[in-house]
């Protein structure tokens, strides 16, 4: 971009340039009456965007692909992905574009991309389009997790486009654009890997290290350090989903990024009642994505990683399956570590207590909410009244008290520190009947409700007075709850 209106934003295209072979040149379709209705104003100035350029009728030709910068070729990538266990070996981006890359204030190099932009050469049946609803689900959790500190991709902006969409009805249409520290996938080495063009893959590889792991360059074996990288990530990421009670919904191949983001927020959902077995997505039937199953397929999709990246870790086979299976199995301790550290920071607990001795006290609690369907954000927020000397807030949700008196005798005996659990067990997520609230306003042209839904979950450990609605669970006739892909 090149006026100061435009911010002086510049793009570069190093994912297509490199790797040309994984890059469709395309052209969004056209958004016949571009509106916005959300704009991550922070995002913008971090990215370097002006916002009023962004509001403006140029702004939002950039927003939706009608009117790129000059010298920026939109492409649709190409990658692989295992969806619920079946191998697909042509994905790719069938409703999708990735305009290129910028630097953001910090030098952070980071993708701009479009969501439900139109049918690509990977859209196999799909329309390509996507709706007001789906799109602005994506914002209001990418919002929540970045705000609790969870790496995630970001939502730049949502633009209504004036097209009407059919799924069971007719919706009206939207656009997200989509800010990632990249959107190479697991999927994308499965892809590379399956082309049998080991110079594509090694591409790639050094690609993704350039990327997000530079250090790994200078190990003696690069590509294995990249798979160790991407399983530290990836463990860390997954115990940060797990202690948020978040369930990513579609946990494929392809919805598994490098970088260590989240990406794709379709079915997701924050859980309400604490049960291992929840599952929200309408796709899931058989609870392969079920809350508990989380840490086991980030394992399993890791493991496809490894295999795509066997040629690489070295030319004997034999031997690299051995070194990569040495490395696959750091997944677990790092993840338990993760897990534990992040479980000791929730209930307060003092460095030095140990964790043999903390352990048993996570899994004790996590028992007691599952036999008493307690409902998960609020009782850990709550914990911290118990350290102040008022036990009701958590204790009035368990029906078992005299297990949680047990339990909290046991727990307050080590010293637990209220103020610390404060600044790490949120007030506010997006509540699942929120969600739909908001979601079902913006469909009908009411914007507050995803406003106000919004503002709460940007600041999720700050209690505000007149925003209790937001920190309560689902009232009773909320029902059992489902999400949907959106596609």
């Amino acid at each position: 971009m090149s006026s100061p209106t435009q911010s002086q934003v510049t793009f570069d295209g190093r994912f297509a340039r490199d790797l040309p072979e994984m890059a469709v040149a395309w052209q969004a379709d056209e958004a016949p009456e571009p509106r916005i209705l959300a704009l991550n104003e922070g995002l913008a100035a971090e990215l370097g965007f002006d916002v009023e350029f962004l509001r403006s009728p140029d702004g939002l030709g950039f927003l939706t692909g009608a009117s790129v910068p000059v010298g920026v070729v939109p492409v649709a990538q190409a990658y692989s992905g295992h969806q619920f266990g079946s191998f697909n070996p042509r994905l790719g981006d069938g409703r999708a574009l990735l305009l290129g890359e910028i630097t953001d204030a910090e030098g952070n190099l980071r993708d701009v991309h479009l969501k439900g932009s139109g049918r690509t050469p990977f859209a196999r049946g799909g329309d390509g389009l996507a709706a007001v609803g789906p799109m602005l689900r994506e914002y209001i959790i990418s919002e929540a997790m970045h705000a609790l500190g969870i790496p995630t991709t970001r939502s730049l902006a949502v633009v209504a486009t004036g097209r009407a969409v059919r799924r069971e009805t007719m919706l009206p249409g939207a656009l997200l654009t989509r800010v990632a520290s990249s959107h190479l996938r697991v999927g994308s080495f499965q892809y590379a890997a399956a082309t049998g063009d080991q110079d594509l893959l090694r591409r790639l590889a050094d690609h993704a290290i350039d990327r997000h792991y530079p250090s790994a360059a200078q190990a003696e074996n690069p590509h294995l350090a990249l798979f160790e990288s991407v399983v530290t990530a990836q463990a860390s990421l997954v115990a940060q989903w797990m202690l948020a009670g978040f369930i990513h919904g579609v946990m494929n191949t392809d919805n598994m990024t490098i970088s260590g983001e989240t990406i794709d927020y379709g079915p997701c959902a924050f859980m309400d009642v604490f049960d291992y077995a929840t599952v929200y997505s309408s796709i899931d039937h058989s609870g392969r994505y079920a809350y508990a199953n989380q840490p086991l397929i980030a394992e399993w999709n890791l493991a496809r990683l490894a295999e795509a990246l066997l040629p690489l870790i070295g030319e004997d086979q034999e031997q690299a399956v051995k070194t990569a299976v040495a490395t696959l199995e750091q997944f677990r301790p790092q993840y338990s570590a993760a897990w534990l550290s992040g479980m000791k920071a929730k209930l307060g607990l003092p460095d030095d207590v140990a964790d043999e001795d903390a352990s048993p006290l996570a899994d004790q609690v996590l028992t007691l909410l599952q036999d008493n369907h307690v409902d998960y954000t609020s009782f850990f927020r709550g914990l911290s009244s118990v350290v102040r000397g008022d036990a009701r807030p958590p204790r009035d949700k368990v029906l078992d008290v005299a297990a949680f008196d047990a339990w909290a005798e046991r727990w307050l005996a080590l010293g637990p520190d209220a103020d610390a659990m404060d600044r790490v067990n949120s007030v506010y997520i997006p509540r699942n009947h929120l969600v739909e609230e908001a979601l079902g306003a913006a469909t009908a042209g009411d914007l507050e409700p995803l406003d106000q839904l919004v503002d709460a979950v940007r600041r999720p450990f700050e209690e505000r007075p007149g925003l209790e609605r937001f920190a309560s669970g689902a009232p009773d006739n909320f029902g059992e709850y489902t999400t949907y892909c959106g596609t």
